[in-house]
C-alpha cells in the first residue's frame, strides 16, 4: 500500500512557512489502518515489550492500533494539564514554540510512537519523559519521518518509519 497517496500537504499550517503533512485522509481508510498496524508489528521486536506508548494526539491513534493488534497495554504521553496527578513532566522546544509533555509514573518496557518526526524535539522529549517516569524505551517509531529536517537516531540506528519525505 502506498501511504503517501493518502497523506495531503497543507502549506502554511499551523504557521506561515510550515508544510503540514495531514494524515486525516489516511485515518479514514480501514485498509490503511490495517496496513499500518501490520507494518509496525513487523518492524519492532515486541517479545519483551509491555506497553505501546503514544504521544498526543495522533501518536495515540498509532499506538492504540499497535497495542490492540499485539495484545499490549497503551500509555499516553499528554500535553500538560491533561492527566491527573501525580505526573512527570518534560518541556521542550518545537519548530514554532514550546511545549510540555506529561505522563504518569510506572515501569515496564515500551515502544514509543508518534505521527511525524520533524526536528525531533517532541520525540526526544517523549523518550526522556518515559525514562524519567520509570519506563525503559526499547524502540521508537513514527508514521512519517521528515528526513530532510533531522538525522535523529535511537540506539545508534535510524528511527522506524513507514513514510519518508
Amino acid at each position: 500500500m502506498e501511504l503517501k497517496e493518502l497523506i495531503t500537504s497543507v502549506e502554511n499550517f499551523p504557521i506561515k512557512g510550515v508544510l503540514f503533512r495531514d494524515i486525516s485522509p489516511l485515518l479514514k481508510s480501514p485498509e490503511a489502518l490495517d496496513f499500518i498496524s501490520n507494518e509496525f508489528s513487523k518492524k519492532f521486536d515486541l517479545n519483551n515489550v509491555d506497553y505501546i506508548a503514544g504521544i498526543e494526539s495522533r501518536g495515540f491513534i498509532l499506538a492504540m492500533l499497535l497495542a490492540a493488534k499485539t495484545n499490549k497495554g497503551f500509555i499516553p504521553l499528554r500535553k500538560a494539564g491533561k492527566l491527573p496527578p501525580p505526573v512527570v513532566a518534560e518541556s521542550y522546544s518545537l519548530e514554532y514554540g514550546k511545549a510540555t509533555l506529561e505522563m504518569q509514573k510506572g515501569q515496564g518496557n515500551i515502544v514509543l510512537l508518534d505521527d511525524v518526526l520533524a526536528t525531533g524535539g517532541t520525540l526526544v522529549a517523549g523518550i526522556n519523559l518515559a525514562e524519567k517516569a520509570g519506563y525503559k524505551v526499547l524502540d521508537v517509531g513514527v508514521l512519517i519521518n521528515l528526513t530532510f529536517l533531522n538525522q535523529l537516531q535511537f540506539n545508534s540506528r535510524k528511527i522506524v518509519s513507514l513514510v519518508e519525505y
